[in-house]
């Protein structure tokens, strides 16, 4: 495509909170229309200063960030998630010069937006109200327990820099962005240049609305050749695309020598297998051949996730080609994506139509047969209803099958676009093989309602993929599909995919953070974590805890009962009352001969119930509600004659941003007349603020 004469914009960058242009009479990079072919703008970043945007990030945007807690930064989310979703439509008109239709819209910005939703829920239900996560229980490091360890997690003191690829301008940054913002980490994010308008038209509207803080968010439109360049162990860099240029980034000194931490999410040869039962006519059947047409067509193919080797059994090569071919011709139009009735739209461009071209092509000289489709210009739907030729990059869906299911070119080669391989398995050994020579991919199906077939399939792929679905009747209806990752489970893959992992709740959160081991003792480690250890100074004064609001009430704050004797009357009424007569608690002989117990012991439940009876205040107050307890361990048994007090302290104070309560979670110990731990739990309460 020449060059046109018509002056067209320079996809801005955001620097330093600024917009930023080049000055000067710039070409720079053409971008066009995937489905007219129309010039739209051109991309440069000639003169843009990367060493100043990293410690921008460095600087200003870890300050900002860092006056928040975790659910502040959620709130966050969820305000700028509210913003774009009443924006959307805007962004789909945007888009839809991707050649993206509107069900591909859906995919990348409501499912962005989506990600923010989860993320700013997440962040606030599963992490505390504070800057570090405590990971684990804490280590004892001395007997007499004035020494312990604990792991904690704390923000990674750089930026995060965030490589997309051209398929999902919106979803691919916001997906990386979301969990690195909840961390508290600034982001660069770099979109791929065919696309990257539609990243920048996001950006523009999460400036517009006023809800970031400053330098928690810098966008670079265009090149970026020595971004790793400014970049150090303080630093961490996500990036999707290709196996090539992951690869290229992975060799660079900063990241080889120098300590960034880097993660990749490049190419995938992801299979989806056909159980031996799911033969024509099952819903298995239907439900794989939906599945592999939807991953064909949605994004025309151009999706890390998409289904590119079909892996079913020898004898039913043709029936799943003939499936394939009945449900395309019936269901998949091709064209401009602002046509009405279009299904499919362009390929992002030229380029990328010429690469997937060359790839099929290539597939087909190495023994692959075309079952489905052309690799000639399509006839296609133009944005005026009309059809007809176009300037597009647009190409048919083509289906392959191959005599030779080990031939090296189906499961070395990704044609990036709506192309998939049907190849043949002997047994549920063989298919788990086949599946395994992609070396590594991001996802795999598995549809079968076969409990066995899904055990020895799954086994036998899980380690070679980074998500498996195992699609059936009972959740053919309600599966969110084979090649749409959810912000709840984890996205990426082993081997070829990049073994790298985003997502998957607030996993991805702690990847932008470092795990530290932190020794001290009990009075070091509540006072750095805001969680009361064991050992650490409790203060008991004439204030019941549970008489004092979160204004009020202070890490360590304790109360210690009076004794209370147990009676076997009081162990038999109990047993008889619930209907929990284990002979423990009602037969002497067979208790004794327990070698957990002395005889006839109480009920573990009956002296937690108990123990609230022991530490509860009965009068209105400020603790709401008890909802749940966690931890419980029984560890004493107490027989009748016994006595047992309970000591509670508060151990992790909760305030929540929008209520005006919160969550404490009470240390509870039980304990008998010789001072032997019986039980241990934490009380959770919701308490005025």
């Amino acid at each position: 495509m020449t060059s046109t004469a018509v002056d067209v914009e320079i996809v801005p960058s955001y620097i330093q909170d600024a917009w930023w242009t080049p000055a000067g009479d710039v070409s720079g990079t053409e971008v066009r229309d995937a489905s007219t072919g129309d010039l739209l703008a051109r991309v440069s970043t000639d003169g843009l200063d990367l060493a100043a945007a990293v410690e921008h990030g460095r600087a200003v945007g870890q300050a900002s960030l860092g006056k928040l807690t975790f659910h502040q930064r959620a709130l966050k989310l969820k305000e700028l998630a509210q913003y774009l979703n009443a924006r959307r439509d805007a962004l789909y008109e945007v888009s839809h010069r991707t050649g993206a239709t509107k069900i591909d819209n859906m995919i990348d910005i409501d499912g962005g937006i989506g990600v923010l939703f989860t993320f700013g829920s997440k962040g606030r239900r599963e992490l505390p109200n504070s800057q570090i996560v405590v990971d684990g229980p804490a280590e004892v490091l001395a007997r007499d327990g004035s020494f312990m360890g604990q792991h904690i997690y704390t923000r990674i003191p750089g930026v995060a820099v965030q490589i997309n690829a051209f398929n999902f301008p919106v979803w691919g940054m916001l997906e990386k962005f979301a969990p690195a913002f909840i961390a508290g980490v600034p982001t660069i994010v770099k979109p791929a240049t065919p696309t990257g308008y539609v990243a920048a038209a996001a950006v523009k509207m999460i400036i517009e609305s006023n809800i970031l803080p400053a330098g928690s968010l810098q966008l670079i439109s265009g090149s970026a050749r020595d971004l790793l360049d400014h970049l150090d162990y303080r630093d961490a860099v996500a990036f999707t695309g290709s196996a090539s240029t992951a690869n290229l980034l992975k060799s660079h000194p900063n990241v080889a020598q120098g300590g960034i931490r880097f993660t990749a999410e490049a190419d995938s040869l992801n299979a989806a297998i056909l159980g031996p039962d799911a033969v024509p006519g099952t819903p298995e059947f239907d439900a794989y051949i939906k599945s592999l047409v939807t991953e064909m067509t949605a994004k025309a193919g151009q999706k890390c996730t998409s289904i590119r080797r079909a892996i079913v059994p020898k004898d039913r090569i043709q029936d799943v080609a003939d499936a394939v071919r009945a449900r395309i011709d019936q269901r998949i139009v091709v064209g401009d994506p602002r046509a009405e009735g279009v299904t499919m739209g362009a390929l992002a461009s030229l380029e990328q139509l010429n690469d997937v071209r060359a790839a099929v092509q290539a597939m087909v000289d190495a023994g692959g047969e075309l079952a489905y489709g052309t690799l000639d210009a399509p006839q296609v739907t133009r944005a005026d209803g009309t059809v007809g030729d176009s300037e597009g990059a647009f190409m048919s869906p083509v289906l392959l099958t191959w005599a030779d299911a080990e031939a090296e070119a189906v499961h070395s080669l990704e044609a990036f676009g709506p192309v998939s391989s049907v190849i043949g398995y002997e047994d549920l050994d063989d298919a788990v093989r086949l599946a395994a020579m992609g070396a590594g991919s991001l996802v795999a199906t598995v549809a079968t309602n076969d409990p066995e077939a899904a055990r020895v399939l799954v086994t036998g792929i899980a380690a070679h993929h980074g998500r498996v679905l195992v699609l059936n009747r009972e959740d053919a209806k309600t599966s969110t599909g084979h090649g749409s990752p959810v912000p709840h489970l984890v996205h990426g893959g082993p081997g070829r995919a990049g073994g790298g992992e985003e997502l998957g709740g607030i996993r991805s959160v702690l990847h932008h953070m470092q795990r530290t081991a932190l020794q001290g003792s009990p009075n070091m480690l509540t006072a750095v974590t805001g969680v009361w250890h064991t050992g650490a100074d409790q203060h008991f004064d004439d204030v019941h805890p549970f008489r004092k609001n979160l204004a009020e009430l202070k890490i360590g704050d304790a109360l210690r009962s009076e004794l209370r004797q147990v009676t076997l009357e009081d162990i038999t009424a109990f047993a008889n009352e619930t209907g929990d007569t284990f002979y423990a608690h009602t037969n002497q002989e067979a208790a004794a001969a327990n070698p957990f117990f002395p005889g006839i012991v109480a009920h573990g439940y009956l002296l937690l119930a108990w123990g609230a009876g022991l530490f509860v205040e009965p009068a209105p107050g400020p603790v709401l509600a008890n909802y749940g307890l966690e931890n419980l361990r029984f560890i004493t048994p107490v027989a009748a004659g016994d006595s047992i007090r309970v000591t509670l302290t508060a151990k992790r104070i909760t305030p929540r941003e929008t209520d005006e309560y919160g969550e404490v979670a009470w240390d509870a110990v039980l304990a008998n007349q010789n001072d032997e731990i019986v039980a241990t739990y934490d009380v959770l309460t919701l308490v005025e603020k």
